[in-house]
Order: C-alpha cells, then sequence, then structure tokens
C-alpha cells in the first residue's frame, strides 16, 4: 500500500481513503480555496464604482455574472446595488425582490420622473445589498426613449443624484451594477453613458468572440461621444468545462486578445449556478460551498483587488 493510501485510512473499519484519486485532489482544492476566501479581506473603493455587464450576445451568463458578483462583494462587506435594466427582469427575481408590473422600477426612473431613492429596494440576500428592479413596463422603453430630451443620459442623470444625495448622507455605494438587454438599443447605451467600467462575460463556447468586435466599437464611440472615462475594465470568462478542449481553446484565444482584461477566475458549468434563480437565490446564498459559488467569490475578489483601471 502507498504511503498516501496508507495515511487516508480511517476509522475501525479499516477504510481506506485514497489522496491521490481526482475526487480527493477536487476536495483539497476546495477546501483550500474555501480558507483562502475565508482570510481574504476585501477592499473598499475610494469612490462608488460604476459598472455596466454587458454582451450582446445572449445567454452567456451576463445576469448571473452581475447577480453572484454583487452578492460576493456584499457578502464581503460592501454596499452594492444593482440596477436591472433588462425588461426580462431575471437580475430582480435572482436577487429575490417584487418586481410585478405595478410595482415602481427603473422603467419611471429612465422613461418618466421617479427618482432611484422611490423605487430602490433592499435584496433579503445581505444586509449591504439594494435593487432597482425591472417590470415588463421596460420592454417599450426603447421606443419611448426616442422622443425624449437627453435620451442616452437619462439613467445617468438619475444616478448621479442618487450617488450624491447618498455620499452626502453617509450612505455612499462602493458599487453599482448594471444589468443590461442582450442588444445594443438605447437602454444599454444609458448604461454604458451611466457607467465608469464595462465588464464583458464571455462564454467558453463556440462563436464566444462573435459581434465582440462591434460591442467594442459601439463603446469606442460612446467613449468619444457621451462618455469620455468608459473602458473595458474586466473580462469574465463563463460556462468553462476543463474536460474539453474547445473551452481551453476558448480561454487561450480571448486571454491572447485581452491579456490584461481577462479574469484569472473562470466560472465553471454549474447546476447549482443555473438552479439558484429558481429559489430567488444568488448561487453565493443558494449554495455557499459549490463550486460555481466559489468562483464568483473569487472573482468579486479579484475585481475589487485589481481596482478601477487607469
Amino acid at each position: 500500500m502507498s504511503d498516501a493510501a496508507r495515511a487516508g485510512r480511517a476509522g475501525s473499519g479499516g477504510v481506506s481513503f485514497d489522496a491521490t484519486t481526482p475526487l480527493a485532489r477536487e476536495i483539497a482544492d476546495l477546501t483550500r480555496r474555501r480558507e483562502a476566501i475565508k482570510d481574504d479581506p476585501l477592499p473598499v473603493p475610494s469612490k462608488t464604482r460604476v459598472i455596466t455587464v454587458s454582451n450582446q450576445k445572449g445567454g452567456v451568463g451576463k445576469t448571473t455574472t452581475t447577480v453572484n458578483l454583487a452578492a460576493g462583494l456584499a457578502r464581503g462587506g460592501a454596499r452594492v446595488l444593482v440596477i436591472d435594466l433588462d425588461p426580462q427582469g431575471n437580475a430582480s427575481t435572482a436577487l429575490g425582490v417584487e418586481h410585478r408590473a405595478e410595482t415602481a422600477s427603473v422603467y419611471d426612473v429612465v422613461v418618466g420622473e421617479s427618482a432611484i431613492v422611490d423605487v430602490i429596494q433592499k435584496s433579503p440576500e445581505f444586509a449591504e445589498l439594494y435593487c432597482v428592479p425591472s417590470t415588463i413596463h421596460l420592454a417599450g422603453a426603447e421606443i419611448e426613449l426616442v422622443s425624449l430630451v437627453a435620451r442616452e443620459q437619462r439613467l445617468r442623470t438619475a444616478l448621479e443624484n442618487f450617488l450624491t444625495e447618498t455620499e452626502r448622507e453617509n450612505r455612499r455605494f462602493d458599487y453599482v451594477f448594471v444589468d443590461c438587454p442582450p442588444s445594443l438599443g438605447l437602454l444599454t447605451i444609458n448604461a454604458f453613458v451611466a457607467a465608469q467600467e464595462v465588464l464583458i462575460p464571455i462564454q467558453c463556447e463556440y462563436y464566444a468572440l462573435e459581434g465582440l468586435s462591434q460591442l467594442l466599437r459601439n463603446i469606442q464611440l460612446i467613449e468619444k461621444h457621451l462618455n469620455p472615462v468608459l473602458t473595458v475594465s474586466s473580462i469574465l470568462l463563463t460556462m468553462y468545462d476543463g474536460r474539453t478542449n474547445l473551452s481551453q481553446q476558448v480561454a487561450a484565444d480571448v486571454r491572447e486578445h485581452f491579456p490584461k482584461e481577462v479574469f484569472t477566475t473562470m466560472i465553471p458549468r454549474s447546476v447549482r449556478i443555473s438552479e439558484a434563480p429558481g429559489y430567488g437565490q444568488s448561487v453565493i446564498s443558494y449554495d455557499p460551498s459549490s463550486p460555481g459559488s466559489l468562483s464568483y467569490l473569487e472573482a468579486a475578489s479579484e475585481l475589487a483587488h485589481r481596482g478601477v483601471p487607469r
């Protein structure tokens, strides 16, 4: 019997646990990662970071990333706001906030005359996690915005007023995440104009980079004409499966094109991540010890430690 197998023998029944098996190595790795997260205090930014999470391609984990990064940072003690700018309202669902048709929502902010303070809700997930919900009314906002004055800046104006007020009252938010619809319409433009940073989730699948060049061109146009401080600060690889050559190749290609922006952390394919929204929770609350939860906590830590790009 090998030394590792002898060391793994436990109990009076003589049942051995081989620490050299893939399962044992995975358990050891998860344990190490949990301990590292526990011992990692998150730095607090000196001023509010406004981050738009966007990708015109659907199904890349955009809303999942928004919700779980926000939850991970709130779990670490940050004060976090999620603005759900997607008419589907999936971020609102995952954060457990009310978003029925009659609910005051982000629609009333960008199209009507409501202030964010009038529509914001506290998420039951964590003490310092808040959400501006989306409702079905937002589906028609693209058309309604066309005729409005300063149509590209409606969200920025409302958000600046809100952040100024909360800072004056010593209730400053550390992070604001804006979850965008999978399109490049006026709602997404409003999100870009309101933000300082763009975070792009990219799935480790075929066509991962499809449409990305158009997205980057649009961001450059926004930067040039409407928001000179906007920058693509982060790219997060999602739905990674290390067992497949495809995932590994996509990850390598994205890192080659964007060496500075891509997170070291990659989000794995995970049943727990997919299940969590059905219970009105982030995966960090739904199953805190799962690999998916640990990966999002690590990504949140990486985002916090990276700080605002210079």
